[in-house]
């Protein structure tokens, strides 16, 4: 097996005749699953541009991920460090720092390796705007930088306004109605407890408030500023970053077999840091009707409370539609005691529960009818792309904002509304879900709103929309850099 700088060298002794083919990106991951997925999916965008990428992930022994296709890529893992640290002793803030120290000189070593073959390499590093101190790393090593945003635009204009010292924190009401900001008047529409979490309640998470405000404190050294979204979502957003600075929308970040179907292969998303039931959700989904299954899943980091994990149980066990839930193994010993029993092991059965799924081949499915989400990024613009109506439970950091738009901006989904002691009860959960699958005129609303945006979303990637052209800019931008 070749070693990482024998892989590196070796790939410039072949120069083809394509221009492109002799470009050399690297794009540095944030090693987290919401944030793998968007950064690989653009990759995958501009390897079938003609631009050469090798993706680098830090990770560390100790952890494993499945890789499904990433042909068209080179993956690349470097250290984060933790090979010998007991992360779990850490505190949030030391194990971001230790991260932020650790990958730094990882990355340094990968592009000071990678510059000493001849041969094409890298002018320009692709990172993850949670990593802004990568750009610090790529510009000493005298490459241009790309800040890749994988959350909304509102989100990452709500982090800007606050790091600029024009939101103040707390944030708080500023007039009678519960509004905070006017100005983007697209934030009117958010109340207090819309907003991002770590803004709202500051002292519960100040490594991660620290770290997502961080992201613009060298922002305006980086040559590009890409956002996984698309223009018609969020039109006056974009518009209002856009006379700030020179900004790109890049997205929605989904494999092509789900939108423009233009690259051949691009059938998922390709690294997954679980393993998923594929062919136990299939089946399953297959033997029901369609649009009679309500898809349940809380993504890769939101853990809901003993209470709340009965509560939606037994809104499940009580609704009238067939469900299928993601249960992370870290999570099945809050489901309620002989749950999995009562539910049986046929695949007739009214419900079936995973530790976790494709979910792009689930939202996808004929059977499923609405999707129970806590409003990550990256579920959000899945289920608009796929034009799936949603009820949601944000959990927190950006979900409250993304729910509130998924209701009140795009109107393609309801939202489930907490009891005084916190809890999102069963009946509640059961009243929203029925409104939507039993074809009310809200739900019928909705169902149509749902497919409209996955329209909007297909046409924004497809061949001349706008992400479409934003890319094809971005990489005529690298290769008059290097030509």
């Amino acid at each position: 097996m070749l070693s990482s700088r024998e892989r590196i060298c070796s790939t410039s002794k072949h120069p083809t005749m394509d221009p492109a083919k002799d470009v050399h990106v690297l794009v540095l991951a944030h090693p987290v699953q919401g944030h793998i997925n968007p950064m690989l999916q653009f990759s995958k965008r501009l390897a079938s541009k003609g631009l050469k990428v090798t993706f680098l992930i830090p990770i560390s022994t100790k952890k494993s991920l499945n890789l499904v296709n990433a042909s068209s890529v080179q993956v690349e893992y470097i250290s984060d460090g933790f090979d010998n640290v007991e992360a779990d002793k850490l505190s949030i803030d030391e194990s971001l720092k230790h991260f932020r120290l650790s990958v730094s000189q990882s990355l340094s070593d990968f592009i000071q390796k990678h510059q000493s073959c001849q041969g094409n390499s890298a002018t320009v590093l692709i990172y993850d705007s949670f990593d802004c101190w990568a750009l610090d790393v790529a510009i000493e090593h005298g490459m241009h930088g790309a800040a890749f945003f994988t959350q909304s635009c509102v989100v990452s204009c709500i982090y800007y306004l606050v790091h600029q010292g024009k939101v103040k924190l707390p944030v708080e009401a500023v007039d009678g109605q519960g509004r905070v900001l006017s100005d983007p008047p697209a934030m009117s529409v958010l109340g207090l407890n819309d907003f991002p979490s770590f803004v709202v309640d500051v002292h519960k998470y100040p490594a991660i408030l620290k770290m997502v405000l961080r992201q613009f404190s060298n922002f305006r050294k980086a040559k590009w500023l890409l956002f996984n979204t698309f223009t018609e979502l969020e039109e006056e957003m974009v518009n209002w970053m856009g006379n700030q600075w020179l900004m790109l929308t890049v997205g929605p970040t989904i494999p092509s077999l789900y939108l423009d179907k233009r690259l051949e292969d691009d059938t998922d998303y390709g690294l997954s840091l679980f393993k998923p039931e594929a062919e136990a959700c299939l089946r399953w989904l297959d033997s029901k009707p369609p649009c009679s299954a309500l898809y349940v899943s809380f993504g890769s980091l939101a853990s809901l409370g003993e209470d709340q994990m009965e509560e939606l149980a037994s809104g499940l066990r009580s609704m009238k539609s067939h469900f299928l839930w993601v249960v992370r193994e870290s999570e099945e010993e809050k489901l309620p005691r002989n749950f999995l029993q009562e539910l049986g092991l046929d695949d007739d059965k009214k419900g079936l529960v995973v530790r976790w799924c494709n979910q792009l081949q689930v939202l996808s499915h004929g059977s499923v009818g609405c999707f129970m989400t806590h409003c990550g990024w990256n579920s959000t613009l899945e289920a608009l792309s796929l034009g799936v109506p949603m009820v949601v439970m944000p959990q927190w950091t950006d979900q409250p904002t993304n729910a509130t738009f998924i209701v009140e901006v795009w109107k393609v989904g309801l939202r489930v509304r907490a009891s005084e002691r916190g809890v999102v009860t069963g009946e509640e959960i059961e009243n929203c879900v029925n409104e939507i699958m039993e074809g009310g005129e809200r739900g019928k609303e909705i169902r149509e709103n749902s497919l409209g945006w996955k329209e909007m979303a297909k046409r924004a990637i497809d061949e001349g929309g706008s992400s479409e052209k934003n890319i094809q800019e971005f990489v005529s931008n690298v290769l008059d850099l290097c030509t």
